[in-house]
């Protein structure tokens, strides 16, 4: 069940959560949608392009499983690619660090994340 922000959030931490991080990317809390279903997950649509993927849309992914990661979408509509794991010791790190995993990963830094790892959603 995917829930948007006019369905009632069956999860309100979770979008408090998600409102926080969102706020911290400068972006609004519409940008977002959220899965229910077991693990719950969250998507979060991001505006530009990153390095090596200049033509692919940009996502933001959070389960409950593995936590934070940078995904491009795939051309032909499948599953999203993952580029990207936040990784630490918590699956919902401060907002701030969140944004700056981000930030790096547009820059191109990859060295305090997990990249190059595959799994898709």
């Amino acid at each position: 069940m995917t829930a948007s922000l006019t369905a009632p959030a069956r999860h309100s931490a979770l979008w408090d959560y998600l409102a926080e991080v969102t706020h911290a990317l400068g972006i609004g809390l519409e940008s977002c949608t959220v899965d229910n279903d077991s693990p719950v997950s969250a998507y979060i649509a991001l505006d530009g392009r990153l390095p090596g993927h200049p033509d692919r849309d940009v996502a933001l992914l959070w389960d409950e499983v593995h936590g934070w990661a940078i995904a491009i979408e795939n051309h032909s509509g499948e599953d999203l690619i993952v580029v990207c794991y936040l990784g630490g010791k918590t699956i919902a790190p401060a907002a701030a660090r969140v944004a700056r995993f981000v930030q790096a990963v547009r820059a191109g830094d990859r060295t305090s994340t997990r990249c190059g790892e595959t799994w898709t959603r």
